[in-house]
């Protein structure tokens, strides 16, 4: 397929689905044809564009906006080397080959693995990019600074601005320099829509229940019946770099967690992803409110969300308040917005 053709596509597109179309949708699709053309090699941009030449594309806006389809659109549409990444599973990538050639330097370490990267793609895309842990803001400025150097093609979505990210987090001056690299290299756009997508257009299967009460109960333990009716139960253990995660409650994919056991226990994006890996549904149930005192866990849960719903697992939920009335600690409201959203649509989606 030719880039030119790129706007077309995505109008046709969104008609056949039958997605609402947006101008301002249709804008960054242009930005994005514009994006591509200059960072792609050619005698023009070697000659002359060298110092102009950006390899990142950033796109942020409110939960919902459309920003993951447009740039999924694009995503797909491009016939180059690519790979799509969750943040949290492209770290635990680099850790992993750190940890495996922990004898060479650091610099070098992160030239390695950003070269073995580039064997494999052109462009990598990584959805909702937020940063939380100090060790990964801490490397990312080399990390970026690397990836550009191999003119390896990024695009992203996130909710915040780039000046934005990893504010008031631990030891913010040592990601100043990952802010400056990356506005340097790339080119930042806003989607500004005031609707939330992931509300409409959803089936009319519900699986969020509050608040918590018998009616409700009986509610989740006879969908629960229904789903897991002559499927084999079993207790299974998500395993980890020899930590394991004990599922009692688990039926050939599916499986039911108590939230105390996902998110109280000192678990990570790693053990999440595991989880993952061999459910193809999920309930959680007894989703508290959140304040200062539970923002741990709360941060927990917003990782695990973001990881299920990059792996595009429907879920059922029970919460002592309903979508709209969970309360946030101060410091991650603006994330867990993103979270309510996405809550919205995994326990909207239909489960085959």
């Amino acid at each position: 397929m030719q880039i030119k053709h790129l706007k077309n596509s995505f109008i046709k597109y969104c008609t056949d689905l039958k997605f609402q179309q947006n101008i301002h949708q249709v804008k960054i699709i242009e930005k994005l044809i514009n994006f591509y053309k200059f960072s792609s090699p050619s005698i023009l941009n070697t000659l002359f564009l060298r110092k102009k030449i950006k390899y990142g594309f950033y796109l942020h806006g409110d939960v919902g906006v459309g920003k993951t389809m447009v740039l999924n659109f694009f995503y797909d549409y491009i016939e180059i080397p690519k790979k799509k990444y969750h943040f949290n599973e492209f770290m635990i990538n680099f850790h992993n080959f750190r940890h495996n050639f922990k004898d060479i330097d650091k610099v070098n370490i992160i030239n390695s693995f950003i070269k073995n990267l580039k064997k494999n793609c052109e462009l990598i895309f990584f959805d909702e990019f937020q940063v939380t842990n100090i060790v990964d803001a801490m490397i990312l400025g080399k990390l970026f600074e690397a990836i550009f150097k191999e003119k390896i093609k990024i695009i992203i979505t996130s909710n915040t601005s780039i000046d934005d990210l990893y504010t008031d987090g631990l030891q913010r001056d040592q990601f100043i320099p990952f802010i400056n690299i990356f506005k340097k290299n790339s080119i930042e756009e806003s989607l500004i829509i005031n609707k939330d997508y992931r509300k409409q257009n959803v089936n009319t299967l519900k699986r969020f229940f509050s608040p918590i009460n018998e009616e409700t109960t009986f509610k989740i333990n006879q969908l629960f019946r229904k789903l897991t009716k002559e499927k084999k139960h079993s207790i299974q253990h998500a395993l980890f770099k020899g930590r394991g995660i004990k599922i009692e409650n688990y039926y050939e994919k599916i499986a039911r967690f108590k939230f105390d056991d996902l998110c109280k226990k000192n678990l990570s994006a790693e053990d999440y992803l595991e989880i993952t890996s061999i459910c193809n549904f999920i309930v959680i149930e007894k989703i508290p409110n959140f304040d200062e005192q539970n923002i741990n866990e709360q941060q927990r849960f917003i990782t695990l969300i973001d990881i299920i719903y990059d792996k595009k697992i429907p879920l059922m939920i029970s919460s002592f308040n309903d979508l709209q009335t969970i309360s946030s600690s101060n410091k991650l409201m603006k994330p867990f917005k993103r979270t309510l959203s996405r809550i919205y649509e995994l326990t909207s989606r239909e489960y085959l």
